[in-house]
This record gives structure tokens, C-alpha cells and sequence, in this order.
């Protein structure tokens, strides 16, 4: 079921030319949402999925840049509100493993990378975007966190998850610093999800091992996390929802 109140919001999702976020930012589009499509290097598909928005029902506009800079991360704030009027929902989709190594094998480069990649952004996208939401009278952020947050993650990816960890709380503290302004935040915590980014950095015995552990036995899929974004987009559904961490698992981590 689609939500019938998001008709006419705008959304920024980050990240969403492939995977969760184009899964997200097309589900957002049959709603009837104004959706700021971002893609990083990957153009082309990101306009496929402003087209599915509009074939959905909604407007669209495909923002490109790197979420690695927060005055570009700021840029995408702006150029939302510039093209749609306002700003209901922001989803801080955009992350990546990057690379799995274990600590001692790391470096300090590497460790910048991950943090920019997962948890700058994520605080420069909130930064920019409360004082509109708090403006118009409230709105929506919506974090993708991880199953690795609460496991600590897969073979190499420490950091990783220790940045999820972040993103989790993170969200917790931020929506208790908003919730008198009508701003709602919550987190999306997606189990193994397969899309690209497993496809290029988790190896088939890992996602085996994580299916063996996995009660449905199997691995999710982006349109299966759908529902988690919408819900958390939707006041009707979810308006005295704030601060929590939604996660989409298969019953891999039950809380």
C-alpha cells in the first residue's frame, strides 16, 4: 500500500542512482513525490530512475555531485528546494564498504575516506536542511543505517560499521534536538541487501554464511526496504515515530 499524504512532497534521497536509493526514489515517485534524484558518477542511470518518478506520478531532477563534500552536500540541499519549493523528506541514502581490510592493514587515508563516504555527508545534509524543514513547519529525515551498526560487521568492515554506528546514533540524538520543530528523524537498518555494492565487496562464502544465519534464509532486495522509507515518509503512518531504527533484516538481528 502507497501512502496517500506524500502526494505533492518534495525528497531529496542521496545515493540513489542505484540500489536502495533508486528502489526508494522511484517508490517515492508512485506516491506522487517531487523527487531530487543524486548520483555520484553514475549519470545515466539516475536519469532512468528520475524517469521511472515521473512515470510513477511525480517530478523529478537528477543533482549530481560528490557526497564526500559537505559544501556540494549543501549544494544538493539547495538546488531541491530551488527546484521544487520546499523540502519534505530527506533520505541520506548515499555510503559505501569502500574496501574491506582488517585494522592493522588500514590507513589513515582510508579511514578519511570511510568517514566522509558515511558520516560527513550525513551530518552536512541535516545541517542544511533542518533550518528549511523547521521554516516550513517540520519534515522527514530518514537515515540508512545497517545491520552492521548492532554486529560490528563482516570480515574487513570494522569501520564500516563503526560508522553505521555513528549514522544510528546519530539519528537518535538528532531527533530529540528536532522534535519540537515538527522535524521527525529515523533510520532504515537494511540486513544483506544484494545490489551492487555487495556484488563488488562482499564475497559469495560471506553471503552464504550470512544466509545460514538468516531465519528466511535468504537475502533481501532493494524494493523489499521500500516500505521502511515510505513508512517513515509518511505522517499518517508514522507521525509519532521519531528516533527509532527500523531494521530490515529477515530476521537476522531480532532486538
Amino acid at each position: 500500500m502507497t501512502p496517500t499524504d506524500l502526494s505533492g512532497k518534495a525528497a531529496l534521497v542521496t545515493g540513489s542512482s542505484t540500489g536502495i536509493g533508486a528502489a526508494v526514489a522511484a517508490a517515492y515517485g508512485r506516491a506522487g513525490m517531487n523527487v531530487a534524484v543524486h548520483y555520484n558518477r553514475s549519470r545515466e542511470a539516475a536519469e532512468k530512475v528520475a524517469e521511472n518518478v515521473r512515470a510513477g506520478g511525480g517530478k523529478a531532477v537528477v543533482l549530481g555531485g560528490d557526497a564526500r563534500d559537505p559544501e556540494r552536500v549543501h549544494g544538493l540541499v539547495r538546488e531541491t528546494v530551488d527546484a521544487f519549493g520546499r523540502l519534505d523528506v530527506l533520505v541520506n541514502n548515499a555510503g559505501s564498504v569502500i574496501g574491506r581490510f582488517k585494522i592493522e592493514d588500514s590507513s589513515d587515508a582510508f579511514l578519511t575516506d570511510m568517514l566522509d563516504t558515511n558520516v560527513r555527508h550525513v551530518v552536512a545534509a541535516c545541517r542544511a536542511a533542518i533550518p528549511i524543514m523547521r521554516k516550513q513547519g517540520g519534515g522527514r529525515i530518514i537515515n540508512t543505517s545497517s545491520i552492521a551498526a548492532r554486529g560490528g560487521g563482516g570480515g574487513g568492515s570494522i569501520l564500516y560499521a563503526a560508522c553505521k554506528g555513528f549514522v544510528s546514533t546519530f539519528t537518535r540524538g538528532l531527533a530529540k534536538e528536532v522534535a519540537r520543530d515538527g522535524i521527525r528523524v529515523n533510520a532504515v537498518a537494511p540486513g544483506v541487501i544484494m545490489t551492487a555494492l555487495q556484488d563488488k565487496f562482499t564475497p559469495p562464502e560471506q553471503i552464504a554464511a550470512a544466509i545460514a544465519q538468516t531465519p528466511m534464509g535468504r537475502t533481501g532486495s532493494a524494493e523489499e526496504c521500500v516500505g521502511a522509507y515510505l513508512y517513515l515518509a509518511s505522517e499518517a503512518m508514522s507521525g509519532f515515530v521519531t528516533g527509532q531504527i527500523l531494521e530490515v533484516n529477515g530476521g537476522m538481528l531480532i532486538a
